[in-house]
């Protein structure tokens, strides 16, 4: 390693965000960069631990973190550049949006600071960026196999880039008007700027890789035709199919899917919608419903709508308050408190909240009945809750945004023609290679895991693109 002590010389330093006032006047990018220098030392922190548990248990893309800290804390950027490459096709957007399960795990963690593992990624990307480094790779020859790719998330794209590097040809479909799945319309502009997407786009466009939009596979082009014309088809259409509460006033207007939300912020962001076409909390009081990043996101957009107060409810019990630099479950993702940058913009929180019914005198919900809960565990260690008496109360509300949660891949029309397996939890069935019950037909990301990391999702669509490489051959 760049210097053996690193980890005792130094202490973590990390960039942080924009001010709050300044940043809730826009959709820009809240987070800072840190400067060069600190770079270096932030990477001579990597300590030369045994076994590298960030890369090995964190990160599931297995990145070869020990190897680019090292190069960075010496100043070679290049070498710190042809690591990261190896393993992730988009750092620049896990850069951004990891909940970076590398440093949890980081030998550091055990009892102190972690390494600064996602802002040194992040740096490591932006300098192959700028040094204009980050070039089309096309490939050398040709295959003569087509492959046909539904879904433009981080799990399809990886798949096309790899897949089209290998020298197939690739073509993507989409339903939407631009390409990126979820990254484009599901995570707000503040955390993903969509021109990083358009940015590493025109590089898988240079490489050769086809893009077809609004075109939903199964009305607008048949799974037949889909089948004939190409000799693979892989499946990545994420897990779209949101959670909802079985409870009265659930359909009442105003009560909105937080997906559907943010899709219409970012479409108005990007112009493709009008402010009056889209859902707005604007001068209203919102209920957020779902403690995640997905109920995050709600959070922050809301405050820049200009919401006129924002409330978070979760139905699971307060996760413990954690101030310590160290992970109390190393090298396991603690359970702990946490207050992302959209909380910290405002909103107020509350947890073990039941949701028992939304009411109103029309048809816009007005009010909404709840009541606290106590968590246990039965004889077999599940948990289960208990509604406590005489906790019930009420919230006068304009707006309701259900952040609770996907339960499992989209039962279209696709998969009911391709006669796709369903798995226990209605997600695509596959086997260890990825390829569904149908020979030739693969899936991959959230659509067979469930809605998850995008990190997850980026591995999956590599490593099925691996098995399809085995397979066509």
């Amino acid at each position: 390693m760049g210097e053996v002590y690193g980890f005792l010389q130094y202490k973590r330093e990390t960039a942080g965000y924009r001010q709050i006032q300044e940043r809730l006047e826009d959709y820009k990018e809240i987070i800072y960069f840190l400067e060069e220098n600190k770079l270096f030392t932030q990477g001579a922190r990597c300590m030369e631990c045994g076994i590298p548990y960030c890369h090995s248990i964190g990160c599931p893309s297995g990145n070869l973190i020990p190897e680019w800290n090292d190069y960075v804390s010496k100043g070679q950027w290049r070498e710190a550049y042809e690591r990261l490459e190896i393993t992730n096709n988009f750092p620049e957007i896990t850069g951004r949006i990891c909940p970076a399960l590398c440093e949890a795990s980081c030998s550091l963690s055990i009892n102190d600071a972690p390494v600064t593992i996602k802002q040194i990624e992040l740096a490591i990307i932006e300098k192959a960026f700028a040094e204009d480094w980050v070039k089309a790779v096309p490939p050398q020859k040709e295959s003569g196999k087509s492959i046909a790719i539904v879904g433009s998330g981080p799990a399809g794209l990886a798949a096309a880039q790899q897949l089209r590097r290998s020298g197939h040809t690739v073509t993507v479909f989409e339903r939407n008007n631009e390409i990126g799945g979820i990254l484009r319309y599901g995570i707000p502009d503040f955390k993903l700027d969509k021109g990083i997407i358009d940015r590493r786009l025109k590089i898988l466009k240079e490489e050769g890789v086809r893009f077809e939009t609004n075109a939903l596979i199964g009305e607008d082009i048949s799974a037949d035709f889909l089948k004939r014309k190409h000799d693979i088809v892989l499946l990545t259409t994420g897990a779209h199919t949101p959670r909802s509460l079985p409870i009265s006033g659930i359909d009442l207007d105003e009560i909105y899917y937080a997906l559907d939300y943010l899709t219409d912020s970012n479409q108005f962001i990007s112009g493709e919608k009008e402010a009056h076409q889209i859902i707005s909390a604007k001068d209203k009081v919102v209920l957020v419903i779902g403690g995640g990043d997905t109920g995050s996101d709600c959070v922050g957009t809301a405050n820049r709508q200009g919401a006129k107060k924002i409330y978070q409810f979760e139905i699971m019990p307060k996760p413990i308050e954690w101030n310590e630099p160290w992970n109390p479950q190393w090298p396991d993702w603690p359970q702990i408190l946490r207050t992302s940058s959209s909380h910290e913009e405002g909103c107020e929180r509350r947890w073990s909240v039941l949701t028992k019914k939304f009411m109103s005198r029309s048809v816009q919900v007005e009010e909404g009945h709840f009541c606290e809960v106590n968590w246990k565990k039965d004889s077999k260690g599940k948990m289960f809750m208990e509604e406590i008496p005489g906790t019930e109360f009420s919230l006068k509300v304009d707006m309701v945004l259900l952040a609770t949660g996907f339960v499992h891949v989209e039962h279209s029309r696709l998969l009911e023609d391709l006669e796709i397996a369903i798995d226990q939890k209605g997600n695509i069935a596959v086997d260890e290679t990825f390829m569904t019950n149908i020979p030739g037909v693969f899936a991959a990301g959230d659509s067979v895991k469930g809605a998850s990391l995008v990190i997850h999702a980026i591995h999956q669509g590599r490593e099925a693109a691996n098995y399809i490489n085995q397979y066509i051959q």
